[in-house]
């Protein structure tokens, strides 16, 4: 081990630097750095795309639920209204009036027209 220790800590083992010509053989003209940018914001494209659809499905359904939403608060103004009005027709004398105003008469009574009333 002492002949280790007194060898220069300076020399080390390296690799040759690469020289630009092969033996007259044209170099690769491929820029690997540039290449792998691409490829990276192609892959990010393509992520991207594959989030439309869905997003697209999103912005759809909330737009049909405010559809349905203002669907469902007519529906229930108009139950509400339709409420009222089969409550006030419970009575008899109402369903009797109902008739009446749509030119009914009932069971022992007669029915009289009389024309020539309207004008001279």
């Amino acid at each position: 081990m002492a002949g280790r220790a007194q060898t220069a800590p300076s020399l080390r083992l390296r690799p040759a630097p690469r020289s630009r010509s092969r033996g007259g053989a044209r170099s690769s003209r491929i820029r690997w750095d540039k290449l792998g940018r691409v490829i990276l914001v192609l892959a990010l494209f393509g992520v991207l795309v594959s989030y439309i659809h869905p997003a697209l499905g999103f912005v759809s359904a909330w737009n049909d639920k405010r559809t349905a939403a203002t669907e469902l608060s007519q529906l229930r103004a108009e139950h509400a209204s339709l409420q009222a009005k089969a409550s006030s027709l419970d009575s008899r004398n109402a369903a009797e009036q109902a008739a009446r105003r749509l030119g009914m008469v009932a069971n022992g009574e007669r029915a009289y027209v009389i024309q020539g009333l309207g004008g001279n």
